[in-house]
C-alpha cells in the first residue's frame, strides 16, 4: 500500500534458546516471515489463540522486540520513516513521542504510588515535551477530556478506580504525547463485556478525532469484527489470512480462520453444538511443523500440506489466505449467524 503507516516485509523474530556446543543454538522463531502493510488512518485487527505470535509482532512494530530478519518500518505524519533495525539514539527519542503501547492489565500496568496527573504526565516530563509545568498540566487535562477521566480524577491515585476508569486513565497517558500509531495488545480482556464496549468506542473515537493508526491485538474474533477496518489471523508467527472483517466472516479461506469463528458463542439454540474443534495444542515455535504449519490441526489436511508450505495469495479483492485448498473452502459456506453488524 502507498500510504502505509507500517510496513512489514519477510519480518522474523528469534530468541536463542540456551546454549550448543555443535554449531549454532536452537531458536525459537516466535515471528515467521510476515509481510504486511496498515494503512494510515486505521483500525487494524490482529487475531490468534495465545502463543501464536500476535504481541511479539506488535512489539517488534515498536522497536521493542528484536528484527531478526526482514524489515518493519513506520512513517509517522510528517513523512519520516523509523526502520526499526537501525533506529540510532536520537531517531528513537523522535519515534518514542509518535508510537505508544495500550498494555493488557490496566491494574498492574499503572504505579500505586503515583497519583493520576503524574501517570499521565510523565511521558511528556520524561521526554521533555513541555517547556513549564503549567503546559504539562493543560496538556493533561486535554487528554484526560477526551478520555472521559475528571479533573478530580487527576488527584487520586490508581486504586480508587474501576477496571474500565483505569484503563481510559492508561490511554490517556499513551496518548499525551500526540502519538500517531497506537499497539493497543489485549486492552479490554481483562474488562467486563460492558466496560468492553465502552472502551472500545472510546477507542474507535479518538482513532476518529486524532487520526490514529490502530493495531489492535487481540485472540476475540468477535471484539475484533465490531471494531477493526481489517484483520489478519496469525497461526504459529504467520498470516494465515487477511481481508475485511465482513468479508472474513462470511467467507473464510483458512480452516484455522473457520474454527476460530465457529467457536464465537452464538444466541441462536439451533447454531449451538455446531462449532469446529480444533484438535490438539498449538506447536511449539521452537520445533514447528514442516509444511503447513496448520496440518498438524487441520481436517482439511492432506499430504501436500505437510510437505509443502502455503504462499499468503490474493483468493479475492482485498482477501488474502495461506492455504493449498482455500477454493474448496469458498463452496462451503461459513457460519451466517456471526457476520450480522459485523463493519468492514
Amino acid at each position: 500500500m502507498s500510504d502505509a503507516a507500517v510496513t512489514l516485509r519477510d519480518l522474523e523474530v528469534h530468541y536463542p534458546l540456551g546454549r550448543s556446543l555443535l554449531g549454532k543454538p536452537p531458536v525459537l522463531k516466535a515471528v515467521a516471515g510476515v509481510t504486511l502493510d496498515i494503512p494510515r488512518g486505521a483500525f487494524f485487527g490482529l487475531v490468534g489463540e495465545s502463543g501464536s505470535g500476535k504481541t511479539t509482532l506488535g512489539r517488534a512494530t515498536l522497536a521493542a522486540a528484536p528484527v531478526s530478519v526482514g524489515q518493519v518500518t513506520v512513517t509517522d505524519r510528517d513523512g519520516e520513516v523509523f526502520d526499526m533495525a537501525h533506529l540510532d539514539r536520537a531517531a528513537e527519542k523522535r519515534f518514542r513521542r509518535r508510537a505508544q503501547l495500550i498494555f493488557q492489565d490496566p491494574y498492574a500496568a499503572l504505579s500505586p504510588r503515583m497519583t493520576v496527573r503524574d501517570i499521565i504526565a510523565e511521558p511528556l516530563e520524561v521526554m521533555r515535551l513541555c517547556r513549564t509545568r503549567d503546559e504539562v498540566n493543560e496538556r493533561v487535562r486535554a487528554i484526560a477530556a477526551q478520555c472521559r477521566l475528571n479533573v478530580e480524577h487527576l488527584r487520586r491515585f490508581p486504586h480508587a478506580f474501576s477496571g474500565g476508569q483505569r484503563q481510559r486513565i492508561s490511554i490517556a497517558r499513551a496518548l499525551v504525547t500526540n502519538p500517531d500509531y497506537i499497539v493497543a495488545d489485549e486492552s479490554v480482556a481483562a474488562l467486563d463485556v460492558s466496560i468492553q464496549a465502552d472502551i472500545l468506542n472510546l477507542l474507535k473515537q479518538l482513532q476518529r478525532d486524532l487520526g490514529l493508526t490502530f493495531l489492535f491485538i487481540s485472540h476475540d474474533l468477535s471484539v475484533v469484527a465490531h471494531t477493526c477496518d481489517h484483520v489478519a489471523v496469525m497461526y504459529l508467527g504467520r498470516i494465515v489470512e487477511t481481508a475485511p472483517p465482513r468479508r472474513l466472516f462470511a467467507a473464510p479461506r483458512h480452516p484455522y480462520t473457520r474454527a476460530l469463528i465457529s467457536a464465537i458463542p452464538s444466541l441462536d439454540p439451533d447454531d449451538r453444538g455446531r462449532a469446529e474443534r480444533l484438535e490438539g495444542e498449538i506447536p511449539s515455535p521452537a520445533n514447528p511443523p514442516t509444511g503447513c504449519a496448520f496440518h498438524t490441526r487441520c481436517v482439511m489436511a492432506r499430504e501436500r500440506c505437510r510437505a509443502e508450505a502455503p504462499v499468503l495469495r490474493q483468493v479475492a479483492d482485498g482477501h488474502r489466505a495461506a492455504c493449498h485448498f482455500s477454493d474448496e473452502m469458498a463452496s462451503t459456506p461459513a457460519r451466517t449467524s456471526q457476520t450480522e453488524g459485523v463493519t468492514g
